[in-house]
């Protein structure tokens, strides 16, 4: 599956691209709220997300790079989130903010930043619905995919098998078509991709050639 991220859409004609996402091959709309204090960068909030939430016809998936996001998960979740995802580094009540997710009746995730092991997941991932994994340091687009990633996903891919659950795994940062392929192959079942859609001339083929690179081996 394949969310295109909107931090790399053009918010000058943001309908637009919206309506383009809408008619393309995406399962899920990806929405990066960054709050310049968890990352060094702001982004944007609730009224955007629910003006999006207005005219998507595909699941708004919000991943929140804040702090204290206990404080605006109910927020969130008005304005249109399907699924919201907190940081593992964010949260000093990590299950009780999961619950609190949940008790929106949306999917719960958690994700994780480049330097932090996957292991440290282990006391919640029962709870979880979706576990992210940031292969660039977060807070602004068009990074450098870090190649460690491969072997985090690989831990969490044998982590779900040995635990026999079924959250999924998704990974946001410096996703290409040329790497989608290898992602995929490593236990990834979601790719975020910002540049790699928004800064193709044809975004809605960028998007199916993410989407089924598996499948064109």
């Amino acid at each position: 599956m394949i969310a295109p991220s909107i931090l790399s859409a053009n918010f000058l004609t943001l309908g637009n691209e919206i309506e383009m996402l809408n008619n393309s091959s995406a399962d899920y709309i990806h929405l990066d709220v960054m709050d310049g204090v968890f990352v060094p960068n702001i982004t944007f909030g609730q009224p955007i997300i629910k003006q999006i939430s207005s005219i998507a016809k595909k699941p708004l998936d919000t991943h929140l790079m804040i702090v204290q996001p206990e404080r605006y998960i109910d927020e969130f979740a008005d304005a249109g989130s399907k699924i919201i995802t907190v940081h593992y580094e964010a949260c000093t009540h990590l299950h009780r903010i999961i619950q609190q997710i949940k008790k929106n009746n949306i999917l719960a995730g958690v994700s994780v930043n480049p330097h932090t092991p996957v292991y440290l997941l282990e006391s919640i991932i029962y709870e979880v619905d979706l576990v992210l994994i940031m292969s660039v340091n977060p807070g602004f687009g068009g990074q450098s995919f870090i190649s460690f990633s491969y072997e985090k996903i690989k831990q969490l891919a044998d982590l779900r098998h040995k635990k026999s659950l079924q959250f999924l795994i998704e990974l946001d940062g410096g996703v290409t078509i040329e790497n989608a392929q290898l992602l995929y192959d490593a236990g990834v079942d979601i790719l975020v991709a910002g540049n790699a859609v928004f800064g193709a001339k044809d975004p809605t083929a960028a998007i199916t050639l993410i989407r089924n690179s598996k499948n064109n081996r």
